[in-house]
């Protein structure tokens, strides 16, 4: 099976800078969509073949995710099950016979660490929602994070120390997820591999420098790694602030 993730900033906007012939051309089983910045009824979309499932934001052009998948599931839900944390259309989770499948689009810590308190709020709700999942079937959970998880994950780690995105705390709720049974795939298969990102600001000419930070994953369940086949960042693909990444299952 093969799975794609991308954080598209406004499915409206990438529709119009190539978004239909990348999905396409990737003839993916599952393809996930986080900060889709829209409403139910704001755009349809013609994927024969898929069947697609959205989560809104309350507040209007703001966040929000989407699977669309060539299977029907047996099962969709949407959120964690926690008010607090379900208002802004984060997680959709889509059961099938062999696992979950869990895309997110994470808080941002905001600058001046404005929302880390919530934050970490969320981290350990996430994580007590992904651990009960994965207690009853294997999980491939996937999306923008919103964490560099270590050094390797950004160019300029020194001068990044404690932004959003690479605060100690953000972190340490990564390496936790990873100690709780979790395999980060890209490092799975590329345990060493430098300047591999999948996130540049819109500023100083950052994609074009390549200096960025890799913040989207796909995350799965370690019992899941006999049948890991391949993980990818696609950026070359560009129409949006954030690149594809995908993962190739065999089961």
């Amino acid at each position: 099976m093969k799975f794609i993730s991308w954080n598209v900033n406004g499915i409206r906007a990438a529709m119009g800078k190539g978004f239909i012939n990348y999905f396409n051309s990737t003839d993916a089983d599952l393809f996930s969509l986080q900060e889709t910045k829209l409403q139910k009824g704001q755009i349809t979309l013609d994927l024969p073949n898929y069947y697609q499932y959205w989560n809104y934001a309350e507040k209007k052009g703001y966040s929000g995710t989407a699977v669309f998948t060539k299977k029907e599931p047996i099962s969709v839900s949407y959120g964690i099950g926690i008010a607090e944390h379900d208002k802004e259309g984060r997680v959709i989770t889509l059961e099938f016979e062999n696992f979950y499948y869990v895309t997110a689009y994470t808080p941002n810590s905001q600058p001046k660490q404005a929302r880390l308190a919530y934050r970490m709020q969320w981290e350990e709700a996430i994580l007590e929602y992904l651990k009960n999942l994965d207690s009853k079937k294997p999980i491939v959970y996937c999306g923008d994070l919103n964490v560099a998880h270590n050094e390797i994950d950004l160019k300029n780690p020194k001068t990044n120390r404690k932004n959003p995105g690479f605060t100690d705390e953000e972190r340490q709720k990564m390496t936790i997820l990873l100690q709780n049974g979790f395999v980060d795939t890209f490092r799975y298969f590329y345990p060493d591999l430098k300047d591999a990102y999948t996130w540049w600001s819109y500023r100083a000419n950052a994609r074009a420098n390549n200096s960025g930070w890799r913040i989207d994953y796909y995350i799965v369940s370690e019992r899941l790694k006999p049948y890991l086949k391949g993980a990818e960042i696609h950026s070359n693909i560009l129409g949006s602030d954030h690149c594809p990444v995908a993962l190739e299952i065999e089961w």
